[in-house]
């Protein structure tokens, strides 16, 4: 590969403020996808009821788990962000969906429809980091 085609974009004109914060939002998202995904992944008795309530089984339990692990871990990587992020929102927008058909706890949705509008400004913010042939599926 070319070291063009790999190369981000470089913004000059950016922040130190601005730059903080999105990491600091980028760090604070990381850590609850990470903690979400692991406590998906051991098998909390809390997990495993709410995967069994849902009737897909507990297959789709470990899945989502390991996305959010790997997604999170991918926040914290700049090359990956923008695309951990979309893909971690991906998952939020199904969750909301999950919570809005329980009409007992569709507040819950709330949740992650807040972590899914984060994860889209991170996604914007860093997706100048994103190797350029992927540049191109993300949000201008």
């Amino acid at each position: 590969m070319s070291q063009q085609t790999l190369a981000p974009e470089t913004h000059s004109s950016t922040h130190p403020v601005r730059t903080g914060a999105r990491w600091v939002l980028q760090i604070l998202l990381a850590a609850l996808f990470i903690f979400s995904g692991v406590v998906k992944l051991i098998g909390d008795p809390e997990q495993v009821e709410g995967f069994e309530e849902l009737g897909w089984g507990q297959w789709f339990r470990y899945f989502i788990g390991a996305l959010e692990l790997a997604g999170g871990i991918g926040l914290l990587i700049p090359v990956l962000a923008a695309l951990a992020a979309l893909g971690l929102a991906a998952i939020m927008v199904g969750a909301i969906f999950v919570h809005l058909a329980d009409e007992a706890h569709a507040y819950f949705a709330v949740v992650p429809l807040a972590c899914a509008l984060l994860l889209a400004v991170v996604a914007w913010a860093t997706r100048h980091r994103a190797p350029r042939s992927v540049q191109r599926y993300l949000p201008r």
